[in-house]
């Protein structure tokens, strides 16, 4: 039994691509739409620079107001420095802290007034807040943040605890830090030297603000990009489907086809589907029909040679085993007669059916030429002999001129049909009868009729003398001598040609037979497009 899956040898494939073929369509389908959200979810690493971003405005924001703070400090009383300093630290949200030239903290607006923000403590957060900030983990770490200090609240204040303080101490300009709050908030801080450049100024804040705008982003980010998913897989599930699911359907028919396990095979047209898996699903199914029909007829041409050939082997068997029991001159010289006979027709079968088995493979290998049908049937027409085993008669023929009319062919094959078909009616014609050959163009077809003068044949028989092995012939040709393939082999050559025959009475009601066949006409400057590929 042959296997199911096709030999690994017909399924070869180039190099280095050879694992992409393990992969069903409907994966890389899939694959292929979520490679293209996988761009999309780049946005998480645009979320980084947001926040920094964000992070840059705020201390640039910080900058000015710690300028402005420290112009009215300067301006102030000294009383009234205190109380400007919890104004201050109110109206902006900032802590602000005022360390003298040895680096002790001289003023604190947390000790002075009420806190402008606390640090929360991480083990106290809901689990909703927990779970964010572990997605901000994992975001950072897709995005290869860089990760500043966690910040630590100094056990004694001074300004040698600020690194950004003791820099803006050296350098005379503002400097800014960024740290992390005990709950992976920004911690930023902004050290200024006061205009006397004896003390500095140092400002904190808690930015959980900006914390929750990022966060916010990455929700709309995380909303789009599910939505995105969601409905690329479930367009590529459809698409896989209208894909793939018609593509197993045709397979497996294949398969049943190759296998032979049905006597019928319906392989489905898709007759809805006008797109190019419709045109495939239909020209399966016309392979398939076709394939079983030449299945077909290969096995009734099978069982019909078998039929045929037993008679002429039995007749044959039988003279042969009486030439060993009779020893009568006279009955052995008959039985040797009929033995010859039967040989001949054994030959004359064996020669024809190998020329009809041979027909089909040679048609779809043969190259057809532009033929001038004109000039191939007057020269015919004019080289028919006569035959001592036919009765004697006349010919005309009636064409075109030459180089007129047109057809793409075998000239062999097609002149042994025309043979054919005279030798059929010089058989059934009378001693002085006519056979008439008639050629003419008839819109895109050329179409040839022969004609003879004999009985015709009658209206039950026109379809059956087509047939293989099948042999009405008169009763002076004797028994045996046809085989029967010479109309069967010249309507499988016209067939071939895209071509059609038939017989008919004659048109003037005189008695006789009219063969006609058409075939597909073309031109001299474009044969190809003038018949239909094979």
């Amino acid at each position: 039994m042959a296997p199911d899956i096709v030999s690994a040898r017909n399924d070869e494939r180039p190099g280095g691509g050879e694992w992409t073929h393990r992969i069903s369509l409907t994966r890389r389908i899939l694959a292929v739409n979520i490679f293209a959200l996988a761009i999309l979810a780049g946005g998480f690493f645009y979320l980084d620079s947001y926040r920094m971003r964000l992070i840059d405005a705020r201390l640039v924001s910080i900058g000015r107001e710690t300028a402005l703070i420290a112009t009215a400090m300067e301006s102030a009383l000294p009383k009234d420095r205190n109380q400007l300093l919890v104004r201050s630290a109110e109206a902006t949200g900032l802590r602000l802290r005022i360390y003298d030239a040895s680096g002790t903290k001289r003023a604190d607006s947390f000790s002075l007034g009420r806190p402008t923000y606390e640090l929360r403590d991480p083990a106290r957060d809901p689990i909703h807040i927990k779970i964010a900030r572990a997605l901000d983990r994992v975001v950072e770490t897709i995005a290869f943040a860089t990760r500043p200090p966690y910040y630590r609240e100094p056990r004694e204040d001074r300004r040698d605890v600020w690194t950004e303080a003791q820099e803006a101490a050296s350098n005379g300009a503002p400097t800014a830090a960024y740290r992390f709050a005990p709950d992976r908030t920004p911690f930023l801080s902004l050290a200024r030297p006061l205009p006397d450049r004896r003390e500095m100024l140092l400002a904190t804040i808690n930015a959980r603000d900006i914390t929750d705008i990022v966060r916010a982003e990455r929700l709309r980010i995380s909303l789009v990009l599910a939505a995105a998913i969601i409905t690329s897989v479930l367009l590529s599930l459809f698409l896989a489907r209208t894909i793939v699911l018609p593509l197993r359907r045709l397979a497996r028919a294949a398969v049943r086809v190759r296998l032979g396990r049905a006597r019928e095979v319906i392989v489905p047209r898709l007759p809805e589907r006008r797109d190019e898996i419709g045109m495939l699903a239909r020209a399966i199914s016309d392979m398939s029909q076709a394939l079983r029909q030449r299945i077909d007829a290969t096995d009734a041409f099978a069982a019909d040679v078998s039929h045929e050939l037993k008679n002429p082997i039995a007749s044959l068997r039988s003279a042969l085993e009486g030439l060993g029991q009779i020893q009568d001159p006279a009955l052995r010289t008959r039985l040797l007669d009929i033995a010859q006979d039967d040989v001949r027709r054994l030959d004359r079968l064996v020669t024809d059916i190998a020329e009809a088995s041979r027909i089909d493979a040679q048609l779809s290998r043969t190259p057809f030429e532009l033929i001038d049908l004109g000039r191939m049937m007057g020269r015919i027409a004019r080289s028919q002999p006569q035959r001592d085993d036919a009765p004697v008669v006349k010919f005309s023929y009636s064409g075109p001129p030459r180089a007129s009319l047109f057809v793409m062919g075998d000239p062999q094959k097609l002149t042994r049909v025309v043979e054919n078909l005279i030798g059929n009616a010089r058989s059934f014609s009378p001693e002085g009868g006519r056979i008439r050959i008639l050629v003419e163009a008839q819109d895109d077809k050329a179409q040839v009729a022969i004609e003879d003068e004999g009985p015709g044949v009658p209206e039950a028989e026109r379809d059956k003398i087509f047939r293989r092995f099948h042999s009405v012939r008169p009763e002076r040709d004797g028994f045996g001598k046809h085989s029967g393939l010479g109309l069967a082999i010249a309507r499988t050559v016209l067939d071939g040609h895209h071509g059609a025959l038939w017989v008919e009475d004659r048109p003037d009601g005189k008695a006789g037979a009219r063969f006609v066949f058409t075939l597909p006409r073309a031109t001299p400057d474009g044969p190809a497009s003038a018949v239909p590929e094979r």
